[in-house]
């Protein structure tokens, strides 16, 4: 039985039944695996299930599929005991960085505000013993802001001998991977090279912050917190920048699943505690987000940035209109009668499908379109808001949505910290450095990125 959408003549994925489809993994315990008995060693078993995967095993090579299989918080558990041994030379500084799409699962879960499961969640990973929890938001707001740019750079060198649009997002790591390994040319030359969220959080981490604490690289554990468990497979990549080659910008991604897992196992005392910031000067306050239902955004900033740019075009609200269905969806700038810009964001993949068989036909109406794996958007990954068998939790789903809509939007230009961090941390907006930190290259079928031998 093949993925859907497969094209290829033989799968060595296993043959699902639909008792196996949701059969979970059980993943042993570092206390399991190599009988240390640590303080938290009994925290540390997670699930995974068979279904999570991201289209077919095109996408997944037999290496990784292992790293895959043993995703867990063994590492994190172990960086906390050897935090609390003798031997300091082994200590390390533990760093974790909590996407802003896995503070509503948080909330939802534990009945408070997003600013409130913040700090719960802060004060938590603090009593386990974690030094720094970070929020992602300055990251997406790198992110996006770079892809404004490079939209903008598109539309003017666009050509029917050289299109350069429609620019595809690329935010999304299943989405990117399956470009990659299954896809290749002609769709990766569209895709936008601004990193994502998570790998700009990783350099801001590793570089930026390591150097303001007089810290090498390889003295930080950093930790991701994130919605899906492609994020895993993200922080393989091999393009971080080349000063920081033996180090990785996160070295575990744990679902916020699996960290609910975490806290209902614990009997720690907890206490609330602010999220830090990388200047070390201040705490946040208050959850913000961008634009977007379900999502970093990305779209809704970068229409508007173009409207104006481009067409001296202020926007105020942005009018999503749904096509085939609702993960489908159309935004559009029109000026007397004529349509100056077509946006599209295209959530799942057999809307994905769609956007990709137009534009290998040369057909694409769009000049932007956002591309995520999972239909319904971030919110919606398959490491949170599932229930016991795999599937996903519509109510809770629709819950999130309600927390999520009402937290605060902030456009990613009115970030004084992001502007300062241009011109203390990369010499500029403009410099050689930016591109090196903040972008990257796509690989093409059968080159596969390299690898590292990462334990989950």
């Amino acid at each position: 039985m093949k993925c859907e959408h497969c094209t290829r003549k033989e799968c060595s994925k296993k043959t699902k039944t639909d008792d196996q489809e949701n059969a979970s993994v059980d993943v042993p315990s570092p206390a399991q695996e190599n009988g240390e008995k640590g303080e938290f060693h009994k925290l540390a078993d997670a699930k995974i299930f068979l279904s999570d995967c991201l289209a077919c095993d095109s996408c997944v090579t037999a290496e990784e599929g292992v790293q895959v299989s043993q995703q867990n918080a063994k590492d994190f558990f172990r960086v906390l005991n050897l935090n609390k041994k003798c031997n300091t030379s082994e200590h390390k500084v533990l760093a974790v960085s909590v996407c802003p799409q896995s503070l509503p699962y948080f909330a939802a879960k534990f009945s408070l505000s997003v600013t409130d499961a913040s700090r719960r969640l802060c004060g938590f990973l603090k009593s386990l013993g974690v030094h720094y929890v970070f929020d992602t938001t300055i990251a997406a707001d790198f992110s996006i802001l770079e892809s404004q740019r490079e939209f903008v750079r598109r539309y003017h060198q666009h050509s029917e001998g050289e299109p350069a649009l429609p620019m595809l997002t690329s935010a999304c790591p299943g989405w990117v991977r399956y470009a990659e390994r299954v896809l290749g040319h002609p769709v990766t030359p569209h895709l936008c090279t601004a990193k994502s969220p998570q790998q700009i959080m990783g350099s801001l981490v590793k570089d930026y912050f390591a150097r303001r604490q007089n810290l090498s690289p390889d003295k930080i554990f950093h930790v991701v917190v994130a919605p899906c468990y492609d994020k895993k497979l993200e922080a393989l990549r091999d393009d971080f920048p080349s000063a920081l080659r033996s180090s990785r910008g996160a070295d575990c991604v744990l679902t916020s699943g699996e960290i609910v897992q975490i806290m209902e196992q614990s009997d720690v005392s907890v206490k609330d505690a602010a999220v830090d910031t990388l200047f070390g000067d201040c705490k946040e306050e208050e959850v913000r987000r961008h634009g977007g239902a379900s999502s970093d955004g990305c779209l809704v900033h970068v229409f508007r940035h173009a409207a104006k740019e481009l067409f001296n075009e202020d926007v105020g609200e942005v009018t999503y209109r749904t096509l085939r269905n609702k993960d489908f969806q159309e935004v559009t700038l029109e000026k007397n009668g004529e349509v100056l810009l077509r946006f599209a964001a295209a959530y799942g993949f057999r809307n994905i499908q769609n956007v990709i068989l137009k534009l290998k036909k040369g057909k694409s109406p769009y000049h932007f379109v956002e591309v995520l794996a999972c239909a319904g958007g971030c919110l919606n990954g398959r490491g949170q808001a599932q229930t016991e068998d795999g599937r996903a939790d519509k109510a809770l789903l629709r819950q999130m949505e309600g927390i999520y809509a009402d937290v605060p939007v902030r456009a990613p230009e009115a970030s004084a910290r992001v502007q300062e961090l241009y011109q203390e941390w990369l010499d500029g907006a403009d410099s050689p450095r930016v591109q090196e930190a903040l972008h990257t290259a796509y690989q093409g079928p059968g080159h596969p990125a390299n690898s590292r031998d990462i334990k989950w």
